[in-house]
């Protein structure tokens, strides 16, 4: 069978929206946003009032998430779901800072919703630019070139007066903006070749439907349930601690004696350690992969992220130099390549080939859960902590970083008793 010619225009502009939505998830959500929150509520609420709105916003696109996966495959096209989605998402982004607090939470609810449900359309539409022989390379170089993006993201503070919010969130908009306009211009799909109905009751009964019979269906297959239940302790912890990391970071610093200017650049530094470290724990482990297996290769990343938590959180309990932020940065972007390197692909090990698109579904829903429990979960402790307890902020954190230790080993427990081959799928 003959291969079709895929324009490269078309893979590199595919590509390049990775490194246009990346500066979202970095720059707003990972950063500026909880930063942003912390200027106008405050030191002791902020952790809180950060995790609930960050809570709202995932819950909103975890219930939809099925929903939209149905409605496009009914369409014509995917394409014009991911050009509304990011128009949403980058509208909202540009919104944020510009009036009332309130307004601004309500911005960044439905950005970060449209940035989730693009993602979900944005995947979709691998196939569309790659051939079965070349699909994990294409798709393992977006997410290399998205790591550029966050650089540029973080980047973005440094040109920027730091109270300025609202221009910052308008440039972080606007180079989203620009970063994916090659994608809607070249990226040309077949289309779906029979379309049904878009917006109807019965595509929304057959996609909640599909959910539930695949959740059922896990049962099926020896260790497949296994690593999904583990797998919403251990991205809990760690999404959580992406998400936190900014106002971490800015309280460490001014504990320290440093204004929280200065926390402002430290955070934007530690970043940029992270993500640097995370490209090169992305090759390392990757080379682990192939030697040891997938589920060796998790089992060892997860017990670097728990000497990861165990520092962070001594950083905050005993008020330790700056310095050692960078150290965590640093084992932390390893780990953090090594999840995405070792996780992927012991779900294709455990998924049978026939229903691999199905369970995919569900693993992309266990993330999802997880990033509405871990901000939560947060937010409960830093009330309790400091606004209830009246313990300092940063012993706030350091008691909630022990949490996600607690987790991320509750997964790694679940996962010890994983089948012991790493074997081929099973099943069909």
């Amino acid at each position: 069978m003959t291969r079709p010619t895929i324009p490269r225009r078309a893979v590199v502009s595919w590509i390049l929206y990775d490194l246009a939505n990346t500066i979202f998830s970095m720059g707003v959500v990972s950063l500026y946003f909880s930063l942003f929150v912390r200027n106008e509520v405050g030191v002791d609420q902020a952790d809180r009032i950060y995790g609930l709105i960050s809570t709202a916003s995932m819950a909103i696109i975890f219930v939809a998430s099925p929903v939209l996966g149905a409605m496009t495959d009914r369409a014509r096209r995917r394409m014009p779901f991911l050009v509304w989605a990011t128009l949403a998402c980058v509208a909202a982004t540009a919104l944020i800072g510009a009036g009332p607090f309130q307004v601004s939470v309500l911005c960044f609810v439905v950005a970060n919703a449209a940035y989730q449900a693009g993602l979900q359309f944005y995947d979709s539409l691998l196939p569309e630019v790659s051939h079965p022989g070349n699909r994990g390379r294409i798709s393992g170089i977006g997410v290399g070139v998205g790591y550029l993006g966050s650089y540029l993201a973080v980047g973005a503070g440094f040109f920027v007066d730091p109270s300025n919010y609202s221009a910052l969130f308008g440039l972080l908009a606007g180079m989203f903006l620009a970063l994916a306009l090659p994608c809607f211009l070249f990226v040309k799909e077949q289309g779906n070749p029979s379309p049904g109905p878009v917006f109807s009751l019965t595509a929304i009964r057959t996609s909640l439907g599909g959910t539930l019979r695949a959740l059922r269906a896990t049962r099926e297959f020896p260790g497949l349930a296994r690593f999904l239940v583990g797998r919403v302790f251990y991205t809990d912890a760690i999404n959580t601690v992406i998400a936190y990391m900014g106002l971490y970071t800015v309280n460490v610093a001014v504990a320290t004696g440093l204004s929280a200017e200065d926390g402002r650049t430290q955070a934007q530094l530690v970043l940029m350690s992270a993500i640097t470290f995370a490209i090169i724990g992305g090759v390392v482990w990757g080379v682990l992969v192939d030697r040891f297996g997938a589920r060796r290769t998790l089992n060892g990343v997860l017990l670097l992220w728990l000497l990861v938590f165990a520092t962070a959180a001594a950083i905050g309990a005993l008020v330790l130099p700056i310095a050692w932020l960078y150290v965590v940065a640093a084992a932390a972007g390893v780990a953090l390549g090594g999840i995405w390197s070792a996780d992927r692909p012991l779900m294709l090990q455990l998924s049978p080939p026939a229903r691999i698109g199905e369970f995919y579904g569900l693993y992309g829903m266990v993330g999802r859960f997880a990033a509405i429990t871990g901000p939560a979960l947060w937010a409960a402790i830093m009330y309790v902590a400091v606004e209830r307890m009246g313990l300092p902020v940063l012993q706030g954190q350091a008691a909630a970083i022990t949490l996600l230790f607690v987790m991320t080993l509750i997964g790694y427990l679940i996962l010890r008793r994983l089948p012991a081959a790493d074997a081929a799928p099973r099943g069909q």
